[in-house]
Protein backbone atom coordinates (compact mmCIF):
# COMPACT_ATOMS: atom_id res chain seq x y z
CA UNK A 1 0.00 0.00 0.00
CA UNK A 2 1.48 3.16 -0.95
CA UNK A 3 1.52 6.35 1.25
CA UNK A 4 -0.55 8.44 -0.88
CA UNK A 5 -3.16 5.70 -0.71
CA UNK A 6 -2.72 5.44 2.83
CA UNK A 7 -3.04 9.89 3.61
CA UNK A 8 -6.27 9.61 1.43
CA UNK A 9 -8.14 6.91 3.89
CA UNK A 10 -7.00 8.93 6.52
CA UNK A 11 -7.84 12.00 5.28
CA UNK A 12 -11.45 10.21 4.10
CA UNK A 13 -12.29 9.40 7.56
CA UNK A 14 -13.78 12.60 9.39
CA UNK A 15 -16.24 12.86 6.86
CA UNK A 16 -17.69 9.23 7.52
CA UNK A 17 -17.85 9.61 11.20
CA UNK A 18 -20.85 11.45 12.15
CA UNK A 19 -21.84 12.79 15.71
CA UNK A 20 -24.09 11.23 18.02
CA UNK A 21 -23.54 7.92 16.64
CA UNK A 22 -23.14 5.01 18.61
CA UNK A 23 -21.04 2.39 16.08
CA UNK A 24 -17.31 2.07 16.38
CA UNK A 25 -17.14 1.25 12.98
CA UNK A 26 -17.38 2.81 9.22
CA UNK A 27 -17.84 0.62 6.00
CA UNK A 28 -16.78 1.98 2.25
CA UNK A 29 -17.02 0.23 -0.60
CA UNK A 30 -13.22 -1.30 -0.09
CA UNK A 31 -11.92 -0.92 3.53
CA UNK A 32 -13.55 -0.76 6.69
CA UNK A 33 -12.82 2.08 9.56
CA UNK A 34 -12.74 0.71 13.26
CA UNK A 35 -12.48 3.19 15.73
CA UNK A 36 -12.64 4.20 19.26
CA UNK A 37 -13.02 7.59 20.84
CA UNK A 38 -10.17 8.46 23.17
CA UNK A 39 -10.77 11.72 24.89
CA UNK A 40 -10.03 14.65 21.97
CA UNK A 41 -8.08 12.05 19.28
CA UNK A 42 -9.82 8.79 17.54
CA UNK A 43 -7.65 5.48 17.99
CA UNK A 44 -8.34 4.34 14.64
CA UNK A 45 -7.94 0.98 12.74
CA UNK A 46 -8.32 0.41 9.20
CA UNK A 47 -8.69 -2.83 7.62
CA UNK A 48 -10.34 -4.46 4.56
CA UNK A 49 -14.28 -5.76 4.69
CA UNK A 50 -13.26 -9.31 4.66
CA UNK A 51 -11.23 -8.92 7.90
CA UNK A 52 -12.98 -10.94 10.86
CA UNK A 53 -14.15 -7.59 12.44
CA UNK A 54 -14.58 -9.23 16.15
CA UNK A 55 -10.76 -10.09 15.60
CA UNK A 56 -10.49 -6.14 15.09
CA UNK A 57 -12.29 -4.86 18.02
CA UNK A 58 -10.34 -7.21 19.83
CA UNK A 59 -6.61 -5.88 18.56
CA UNK A 60 -7.82 -2.00 19.15
CA UNK A 61 -9.32 -2.58 22.50
CA UNK A 62 -5.72 -4.12 23.24
CA UNK A 63 -3.99 -0.52 21.46
CA UNK A 64 -6.26 1.62 22.94
CA UNK A 65 -5.05 -0.26 26.42
CA UNK A 66 -1.30 0.52 25.84
CA UNK A 67 -1.65 3.89 24.63
CA UNK A 68 -2.33 5.07 28.29
CA UNK A 69 0.73 2.97 29.23
CA UNK A 70 3.33 5.06 27.15
CA UNK A 71 1.37 8.53 27.48
CA UNK A 72 -0.47 9.62 30.46
CA UNK A 73 -1.70 12.70 28.07
CA UNK A 74 -3.91 11.79 25.74
CA UNK A 75 -4.06 15.14 23.24
CA UNK A 76 -1.87 15.53 20.15
CA UNK A 77 1.52 16.97 22.07
CA UNK A 78 1.18 14.42 24.59
CA UNK A 79 1.27 11.68 21.86
CA UNK A 80 3.62 13.21 19.65
CA UNK A 81 6.23 13.17 22.51
CA UNK A 82 5.84 9.55 22.71
CA UNK A 83 5.52 8.54 19.28
CA UNK A 84 8.28 6.18 19.08
CA UNK A 85 7.42 4.27 22.17
CA UNK A 86 3.90 3.89 20.85
CA UNK A 87 4.53 2.56 17.23
CA UNK A 88 7.10 0.45 18.79
CA UNK A 89 4.22 -1.12 20.77
CA UNK A 90 2.48 -1.23 18.08
CA UNK A 91 4.57 -3.09 16.33
CA UNK A 92 4.99 -6.01 18.57
CA UNK A 93 0.75 -6.24 18.97
CA UNK A 94 0.22 -6.08 14.90
CA UNK A 95 2.78 -7.91 13.27
CA UNK A 96 2.61 -7.54 8.82
CA UNK A 97 -1.06 -6.38 9.08
CA UNK A 98 -1.91 -9.56 11.83
CA UNK A 99 -2.68 -9.44 15.29
CA UNK A 100 -0.37 -11.52 17.78
CA UNK A 101 -1.73 -13.31 20.66
CA UNK A 102 -0.25 -11.26 23.33
CA UNK A 103 -0.85 -9.51 26.39
CA UNK A 104 -0.02 -5.48 27.75
CA UNK A 105 2.07 -7.23 30.05
CA UNK A 106 4.14 -9.01 27.63
CA UNK A 107 4.75 -6.35 25.06
CA UNK A 108 6.35 -3.81 27.74
CA UNK A 109 8.26 -6.74 28.45
CA UNK A 110 9.08 -7.17 24.78
CA UNK A 111 9.86 -3.20 24.36
CA UNK A 112 11.73 -2.96 27.44
CA UNK A 113 14.64 -6.03 27.09
CA UNK A 114 17.99 -4.66 26.35
CA UNK A 115 19.69 -6.09 23.34
CA UNK A 116 22.99 -8.24 24.02
CA UNK A 117 24.14 -7.31 20.27
CA UNK A 118 23.80 -3.89 21.57
CA UNK A 119 25.40 -4.22 24.69
CA UNK A 120 28.26 -5.67 22.72
CA UNK A 121 28.90 -3.52 19.82
CA UNK A 122 29.26 -0.66 22.51
CA UNK A 123 31.72 -2.67 24.14
CA UNK A 124 33.66 -3.21 21.03
CA UNK A 125 33.37 0.25 19.61
CA UNK A 126 34.49 1.95 23.54
CA UNK A 127 37.05 -0.23 23.19
CA UNK A 128 38.23 1.16 19.73
CA UNK A 129 37.69 4.69 21.09
CA UNK A 130 40.16 4.09 24.00
CA UNK A 131 42.95 2.84 21.99
CA UNK A 132 42.70 5.30 19.53
CA UNK A 133 43.49 7.81 21.87
CA UNK A 134 46.18 6.02 24.07
CA UNK A 135 47.93 5.91 20.48
CA UNK A 136 47.48 9.37 20.11
CA UNK A 137 48.70 10.33 22.91
CA UNK A 138 51.82 8.19 22.72
CA UNK A 139 52.04 9.54 18.73
CA UNK A 140 52.19 12.94 20.07
CA UNK A 141 54.70 12.10 22.61
CA UNK A 142 56.96 10.70 20.27
CA UNK A 143 57.29 13.91 17.94
CA UNK A 144 57.61 16.12 20.75
CA UNK A 145 60.49 14.06 21.79
CA UNK A 146 62.03 14.64 17.87
CA UNK A 147 61.58 17.88 17.97
CA UNK A 148 63.20 18.55 21.29
CA UNK A 149 66.37 16.58 19.85
CA UNK A 150 66.39 18.75 16.49
CA UNK A 151 66.56 21.67 18.86
CA UNK A 152 69.52 20.34 20.80
CA UNK A 153 71.43 19.48 17.40
CA UNK A 154 70.82 22.97 16.11
CA UNK A 155 71.83 24.97 18.99
CA UNK A 156 75.08 22.75 19.27
CA UNK A 157 76.26 23.68 15.61
CA UNK A 158 75.08 20.52 14.19
CA UNK A 159 74.13 20.36 10.22
CA UNK A 160 70.16 20.69 10.28
CA UNK A 161 68.03 17.51 9.78
CA UNK A 162 67.00 17.13 6.48
CA UNK A 163 63.32 16.32 6.59
CA UNK A 164 62.18 13.11 8.12
CA UNK A 165 59.28 12.39 5.39
CA UNK A 166 55.87 11.34 6.00
CA UNK A 167 55.00 9.03 8.41
CA UNK A 168 52.22 6.84 8.33
CA UNK A 169 50.60 5.21 11.74
CA UNK A 170 48.44 2.04 10.28
CA UNK A 171 47.05 0.26 13.27
CA UNK A 172 44.55 -2.75 12.95
CA UNK A 173 41.43 -2.27 15.42
CA UNK A 174 39.52 -4.80 13.33
CA UNK A 175 37.62 -2.62 11.10
CA UNK A 176 39.05 1.08 12.17
CA UNK A 177 42.58 2.56 11.10
CA UNK A 178 44.13 6.03 12.05
CA UNK A 179 46.33 7.78 10.06
CA UNK A 180 48.87 10.57 10.67
CA UNK A 181 50.60 12.08 7.99
CA UNK A 182 53.23 15.38 7.94
CA UNK A 183 56.94 15.66 8.17
CA UNK A 184 58.95 16.36 11.00
CA UNK A 185 60.28 19.86 10.48
CA UNK A 186 60.57 22.66 12.46
CA UNK A 187 56.92 23.85 11.40
CA UNK A 188 55.53 20.23 11.18
CA UNK A 189 52.51 19.43 13.54
CA UNK A 190 50.68 16.40 14.21
CA UNK A 191 47.64 16.19 12.46
CA UNK A 192 45.72 12.44 13.04
CA UNK A 193 43.15 11.88 11.32
CA UNK A 194 40.52 9.24 11.64
CA UNK A 195 38.92 7.22 8.67
CA UNK A 196 36.06 5.41 9.66
CA UNK A 197 35.28 4.54 6.36
CA UNK A 198 38.32 2.66 6.07
CA UNK A 199 38.02 -0.44 7.77
CA UNK A 200 41.01 -2.87 7.58
CA UNK A 201 42.47 -5.60 9.87
CA UNK A 202 46.04 -4.91 8.56
CA UNK A 203 48.40 -1.99 7.13
CA UNK A 204 47.16 -0.97 3.64
CA UNK A 205 49.65 -0.86 0.94
CA UNK A 206 52.78 -1.95 2.19
CA UNK A 207 55.00 -4.93 2.82
CA UNK A 208 55.22 -6.09 6.32
CA UNK A 209 58.74 -5.49 7.98
CA UNK A 210 60.47 -8.66 9.39
CA UNK A 211 59.98 -9.75 13.10
CA UNK A 212 63.55 -8.93 13.50
CA UNK A 213 63.78 -5.57 12.43
CA UNK A 214 61.17 -3.50 14.10
CA UNK A 215 60.67 0.06 12.53
CA UNK A 216 61.90 2.72 14.92
CA UNK A 217 59.32 5.28 15.40
CA UNK A 218 56.36 3.48 14.06
CA UNK A 219 53.20 2.85 16.10
CA UNK A 220 52.66 -0.55 17.96
CA UNK A 221 50.28 -3.25 17.33
CA UNK A 222 47.75 -2.65 20.49
CA UNK A 223 45.53 -5.50 22.09
CA UNK A 224 41.96 -5.59 23.00
CA UNK A 225 41.61 -4.11 26.87
CA UNK A 226 41.99 -6.56 29.60
CA UNK A 227 38.13 -6.17 30.90
CA UNK A 228 36.90 -6.14 26.93
CA UNK A 229 39.04 -9.70 26.29
CA UNK A 230 37.03 -11.30 29.59
CA UNK A 231 34.43 -10.52 28.27
CA UNK A 232 34.33 -11.89 25.24
CA UNK A 233 36.21 -14.58 26.24
CA UNK A 234 33.37 -15.26 29.12
CA UNK A 235 30.61 -15.24 25.79
CA UNK A 236 32.92 -17.71 23.11
CA UNK A 237 32.94 -20.02 26.49
CA UNK A 238 29.05 -19.81 26.66
CA UNK A 239 29.18 -20.30 22.57
CA UNK A 240 27.91 -17.18 21.95
CA UNK A 241 29.90 -16.63 18.03
CA UNK A 242 31.59 -12.76 18.18
CA UNK A 243 31.84 -11.24 14.76
CA UNK A 244 33.02 -7.71 14.07
CA UNK A 245 31.71 -5.90 11.00
CA UNK A 246 34.15 -5.72 8.50
CA UNK A 247 32.72 -2.80 5.44
CA UNK A 248 34.61 -2.61 2.38
CA UNK A 249 37.75 0.12 1.94
CA UNK A 250 36.02 3.07 0.30
CA UNK A 251 36.88 3.87 -2.88
CA UNK A 252 36.20 0.12 -3.52
CA UNK A 253 34.50 -0.17 -6.91
CA UNK A 254 30.66 -1.07 -6.68
CA UNK A 255 30.69 -2.62 -10.05
CA UNK A 256 31.42 -6.37 -10.34
CA UNK A 257 32.96 -6.19 -13.28
CA UNK A 258 36.79 -6.07 -13.07
CA UNK A 259 38.75 -3.10 -14.02
CA UNK A 260 40.02 -3.05 -17.88
CA UNK A 261 44.01 -4.08 -18.28
CA UNK A 262 43.76 -4.89 -21.19
CA UNK A 263 44.85 -2.77 -24.25
CA UNK A 264 40.95 -3.48 -25.81
CA UNK A 265 38.20 -4.81 -23.69
CA UNK A 266 35.16 -5.79 -25.13
CA UNK A 267 32.26 -6.29 -22.27
CA UNK A 268 28.63 -7.95 -23.29
CA UNK A 269 26.26 -7.63 -20.55
CA UNK A 270 22.43 -8.48 -20.64
CA UNK A 271 20.81 -7.06 -17.31
CA UNK A 272 17.42 -9.96 -16.63
CA UNK A 273 14.16 -8.36 -15.59
CA UNK A 274 11.55 -11.10 -14.90
CA UNK A 275 8.22 -11.74 -13.09
CA UNK A 276 7.23 -15.37 -12.35
CA UNK A 277 3.07 -16.04 -11.46
CA UNK A 278 3.39 -18.20 -8.12
CA UNK A 279 0.26 -20.38 -9.00
CA UNK A 280 2.45 -20.75 -12.63
CA UNK A 281 2.84 -19.03 -15.77
CA UNK A 282 5.05 -15.70 -17.30
CA UNK A 283 4.05 -12.37 -15.83
CA UNK A 284 7.04 -10.68 -17.77
CA UNK A 285 10.27 -11.50 -18.85
CA UNK A 286 12.51 -8.30 -20.45
CA UNK A 287 16.10 -8.67 -21.59
CA UNK A 288 18.32 -5.59 -21.90
CA UNK A 289 21.73 -5.57 -23.36
CA UNK A 290 24.74 -3.60 -24.16
CA UNK A 291 27.82 -3.86 -25.93
CA UNK A 292 30.78 -1.82 -24.35
CA UNK A 293 34.28 -1.07 -25.40
CA UNK A 294 36.99 0.08 -23.46
CA UNK A 295 40.64 1.42 -25.02
CA UNK A 296 43.43 2.03 -22.93
CA UNK A 297 45.66 3.97 -25.76
CA UNK A 298 44.31 6.09 -28.02
CA UNK A 299 46.94 5.01 -31.15
CA UNK A 300 44.81 2.04 -30.63
CA UNK A 301 41.51 3.57 -31.32
CA UNK A 302 41.16 3.31 -35.30
CA UNK A 303 39.46 0.25 -35.05
CA UNK A 304 35.78 -1.74 -35.85
CA UNK A 305 34.79 -4.75 -34.32
CA UNK A 306 33.31 -7.55 -36.18
CA UNK A 307 29.87 -9.38 -34.43
CA UNK A 308 27.74 -12.03 -34.66
CA UNK A 309 24.42 -11.50 -33.52
CA UNK A 310 23.25 -15.35 -33.08
CA UNK A 311 20.23 -16.49 -34.34
CA UNK A 312 18.04 -14.93 -31.62
CA UNK A 313 15.79 -12.34 -34.23
CA UNK A 314 13.44 -11.29 -31.10
CA UNK A 315 16.36 -8.93 -30.37
CA UNK A 316 15.92 -4.95 -31.07
CA UNK A 317 19.31 -3.54 -31.36
CA UNK A 318 20.46 -0.09 -31.57
CA UNK A 319 23.26 1.05 -32.53
CA UNK A 320 25.02 4.69 -30.86
CA UNK A 321 24.45 7.71 -32.64
CA UNK A 322 28.03 7.59 -33.92
CA UNK A 323 28.22 4.25 -35.10
CA UNK A 324 28.03 3.56 -38.39
CA UNK A 325 23.94 2.37 -38.78
CA UNK A 326 24.18 1.21 -42.13
CA UNK A 327 27.82 -0.53 -42.03
CA UNK A 328 26.11 -2.48 -39.24
CA UNK A 329 23.12 -3.52 -40.95
CA UNK A 330 24.90 -4.86 -43.85
CA UNK A 331 27.93 -6.41 -42.43
CA UNK A 332 27.58 -6.88 -38.57
CA UNK A 333 30.38 -4.40 -38.67
CA UNK A 334 30.64 -1.85 -35.42
CA UNK A 335 32.75 1.37 -36.57
CA UNK A 336 32.80 5.47 -36.77
CA UNK A 337 30.66 7.26 -39.02
CA UNK A 338 33.94 9.16 -39.26
CA UNK A 339 36.62 6.18 -39.82
CA UNK A 340 39.50 9.21 -39.53
CA UNK A 341 38.63 9.72 -35.79
CA UNK A 342 39.39 7.01 -33.09
CA UNK A 343 37.23 5.39 -30.33
CA UNK A 344 37.76 7.29 -27.34
CA UNK A 345 40.49 5.94 -24.96
CA UNK A 346 41.03 5.77 -21.20
CA UNK A 347 39.25 4.58 -18.36
CA UNK A 348 35.59 5.94 -18.41
CA UNK A 349 33.23 6.13 -15.73
CA UNK A 350 31.08 3.46 -17.14
CA UNK A 351 32.86 -0.12 -16.21
CA UNK A 352 31.50 -1.54 -19.32
CA UNK A 353 33.11 1.20 -20.91
CA UNK A 354 31.75 2.88 -24.01
CA UNK A 355 28.69 1.74 -25.10
CA UNK A 356 28.21 1.30 -29.36
CA UNK A 357 25.38 -1.28 -29.15
CA UNK A 358 22.27 -1.75 -27.11
CA UNK A 359 19.39 -4.05 -27.52
CA UNK A 360 16.29 -5.24 -25.87
CA UNK A 361 14.10 -8.13 -25.82
CA UNK A 362 10.57 -9.06 -24.35
CA UNK A 363 8.91 -12.57 -24.08
CA UNK A 364 5.96 -13.96 -22.90
CA UNK A 365 7.32 -17.94 -22.91
CA UNK A 366 7.41 -19.51 -19.95
CA UNK A 367 9.79 -22.07 -21.58
CA UNK A 368 12.70 -19.06 -21.88
CA UNK A 369 12.82 -18.70 -18.74
CA UNK A 370 16.37 -19.58 -16.98
CA UNK A 371 14.96 -20.64 -13.27
CA UNK A 372 11.97 -21.52 -12.18
CA UNK A 373 10.95 -21.17 -8.34
CA UNK A 374 7.71 -23.02 -7.03
CA UNK A 375 6.63 -22.50 -3.55
CA UNK A 376 4.56 -24.86 -1.77
CA UNK A 377 3.08 -23.28 2.07
CA UNK A 378 0.98 -25.81 3.90
CA UNK A 379 -0.59 -25.35 7.82
CA UNK A 380 -0.20 -28.90 9.42
CA UNK A 381 -0.32 -29.35 13.06
CA UNK A 382 -0.05 -26.12 14.23
CA UNK A 383 3.22 -24.94 12.35
CA UNK A 384 3.57 -24.13 8.43
CA UNK A 385 5.44 -26.49 6.42
CA UNK A 386 7.24 -24.63 3.34
CA UNK A 387 8.08 -26.80 0.17
CA UNK A 388 10.52 -25.15 -2.13
CA UNK A 389 11.97 -25.98 -5.30
CA UNK A 390 14.07 -24.18 -8.05
CA UNK A 391 13.75 -25.87 -11.78
CA UNK A 392 16.76 -24.71 -13.97
CA UNK A 393 17.41 -24.27 -17.73
CA UNK A 394 19.49 -26.61 -19.62
CA UNK A 395 20.97 -23.76 -22.04
CA UNK A 396 22.11 -22.10 -18.90
CA UNK A 397 25.02 -22.46 -16.18
CA UNK A 398 24.15 -20.18 -12.73
CA UNK A 399 26.57 -19.24 -10.74
CA UNK A 400 26.23 -17.53 -7.10
CA UNK A 401 22.13 -18.60 -7.13
CA UNK A 402 20.43 -16.71 -4.47
CA UNK A 403 16.56 -17.07 -3.83
CA UNK A 404 15.63 -14.62 -0.97
CA UNK A 405 12.07 -16.02 0.93
CA UNK A 406 10.62 -13.55 3.14
CA UNK A 407 9.56 -14.74 6.18
CA UNK A 408 6.85 -13.14 9.21
CA UNK A 409 8.03 -12.13 12.20
CA UNK A 410 9.51 -15.10 14.02
CA UNK A 411 11.16 -15.41 17.30
CA UNK A 412 13.24 -18.23 16.55
CA UNK A 413 14.75 -19.14 13.11
CA UNK A 414 12.86 -21.39 11.31
CA UNK A 415 13.74 -24.98 11.06
CA UNK A 416 15.62 -26.49 7.51
CA UNK A 417 14.85 -29.88 7.62
CA UNK A 418 16.38 -30.53 4.13
CA UNK A 419 18.22 -27.97 1.73
CA UNK A 420 19.65 -28.69 -1.49
CA UNK A 421 22.74 -26.01 -1.07
CA UNK A 422 23.28 -23.93 1.32
CA UNK A 423 20.95 -20.77 3.99
CA UNK A 424 21.23 -18.33 6.29
CA UNK A 425 18.08 -16.49 8.24
CA UNK A 426 18.36 -12.38 8.05
CA UNK A 427 16.21 -11.69 11.56
CA UNK A 428 16.93 -8.18 10.94
CA UNK A 429 15.20 -8.49 7.63
CA UNK A 430 12.85 -11.70 8.42
CA UNK A 431 14.25 -13.33 4.97
CA UNK A 432 15.47 -16.90 4.60
CA UNK A 433 18.58 -16.92 1.46
CA UNK A 434 18.97 -20.35 0.08
CA UNK A 435 21.83 -20.24 -1.75
CA UNK A 436 23.69 -22.66 -4.63
CA UNK A 437 27.17 -21.47 -6.00
CA UNK A 438 26.69 -23.34 -8.94
CA UNK A 439 24.01 -24.92 -10.97
CA UNK A 440 24.89 -27.23 -13.84
CA UNK A 441 23.94 -30.03 -15.41
CA UNK A 442 24.41 -31.98 -12.14
CA UNK A 443 21.97 -30.08 -10.32
CA UNK A 444 19.00 -28.69 -12.59
CA UNK A 445 16.51 -29.27 -9.96
CA UNK A 446 16.82 -28.95 -5.72
CA UNK A 447 14.41 -28.15 -3.20
CA UNK A 448 14.70 -26.96 0.17
CA UNK A 449 11.85 -27.70 3.26
CA UNK A 450 11.16 -25.60 6.27
CA UNK A 451 8.96 -25.13 9.57
CA UNK A 452 7.46 -22.02 11.03
CA UNK A 453 4.93 -21.16 13.04
CA UNK A 454 1.52 -21.01 12.01
CA UNK A 455 1.35 -18.22 8.61
CA UNK A 456 -0.51 -16.79 5.98
CA UNK A 457 0.83 -17.91 2.62
CA UNK A 458 1.04 -14.83 1.13
CA UNK A 459 3.18 -13.86 3.74
CA UNK A 460 6.18 -15.97 1.83
CA UNK A 461 5.88 -13.73 -1.27
CA UNK A 462 7.46 -12.11 -3.42
CA UNK A 463 10.29 -14.84 -4.00
CA UNK A 464 13.64 -12.39 -4.84
CA UNK A 465 16.14 -14.57 -7.41
CA UNK A 466 19.85 -13.21 -7.82
CA UNK A 467 22.31 -15.34 -9.97
CA UNK A 468 24.60 -14.52 -12.86
CA UNK A 469 26.08 -16.42 -15.92
CA UNK A 470 28.15 -16.24 -18.50
CA UNK A 471 25.47 -17.06 -21.63
CA UNK A 472 23.36 -14.25 -22.88
CA UNK A 473 20.28 -14.83 -24.52
CA UNK A 474 21.16 -12.73 -27.54
CA UNK A 475 24.35 -15.09 -27.97
CA UNK A 476 26.77 -12.01 -29.36
CA UNK A 477 29.89 -13.10 -30.39
CA UNK A 478 32.93 -11.26 -31.03
CA UNK A 479 34.73 -12.71 -34.30
CA UNK A 480 37.71 -10.16 -35.03
CA UNK A 481 38.87 -6.61 -34.34
CA UNK A 482 40.32 -4.88 -37.48
CA UNK A 483 42.17 -1.42 -38.02
CA UNK A 484 40.62 0.78 -39.69
CA UNK A 485 43.39 1.12 -42.34
CA UNK A 486 44.22 -2.56 -42.62
CA UNK A 487 46.89 -5.01 -41.09
CA UNK A 488 46.93 -7.80 -38.60
CA UNK A 489 43.96 -8.12 -36.33
CA UNK A 490 44.30 -6.11 -32.80
CA UNK A 491 44.59 -8.28 -29.83
CA UNK A 492 41.75 -7.80 -27.58
CA UNK A 493 39.97 -9.41 -23.99
CA UNK A 494 36.41 -10.31 -24.06
CA UNK A 495 33.61 -10.67 -21.33
CA UNK A 496 30.37 -11.55 -21.59
CA UNK A 497 27.86 -11.97 -18.03
CA UNK A 498 24.34 -12.08 -17.76
CA UNK A 499 22.92 -10.85 -14.57
CA UNK A 500 18.89 -10.20 -12.98
CA UNK A 501 18.17 -7.04 -12.09
CA UNK A 502 14.65 -8.01 -10.74
CA UNK A 503 13.74 -11.26 -10.82
CA UNK A 504 10.88 -11.98 -8.61
CA UNK A 505 8.15 -14.28 -7.98
CA UNK A 506 5.01 -12.70 -6.79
Amino acid sequence: MTRIRIEGLLAAFPKLVGSGKQHTYVETENVRYVYQPMESLYLLLITNKQSNILQDLDTLRLLSKLVPEYSPELDEEGIGRMAFEIIFAFDEAIALGHNENVTIMQIKQYCEMESHEEQLHKLIMQSKIDETKDVMKRKASEIDKIKIEKNKSERGGLTSLQSTGSARLDIGFGDMSISSGGGFGSNSSFSPSLDPDSFSSKAKGRASAPASVPSKGMGMQLGKTQKTNQFLESLKAEGEVIVEDVQPVAGQSKSSLPTATDPITITIEEKLNVVLKRDGGLSNLEVQGTFGLQILKKEDGFIQVQIETGGNESCQFKTHPNINKDLFLRENLLGLKDPSKPFPAGQLGDPLGLGLLKWRMQSAQESVVPLSINCWPSVSGGETYVNIEYEASEVFDLQNVVISIPLPALRDPPAVNQVDGDWRYDPRRSVLEWSIFLIDSTNRSGSMEFVVPPADPSSFFPIDVKFSTAKTFCDIKVANVVPVNGGSASKFASRTQLITENYQVV
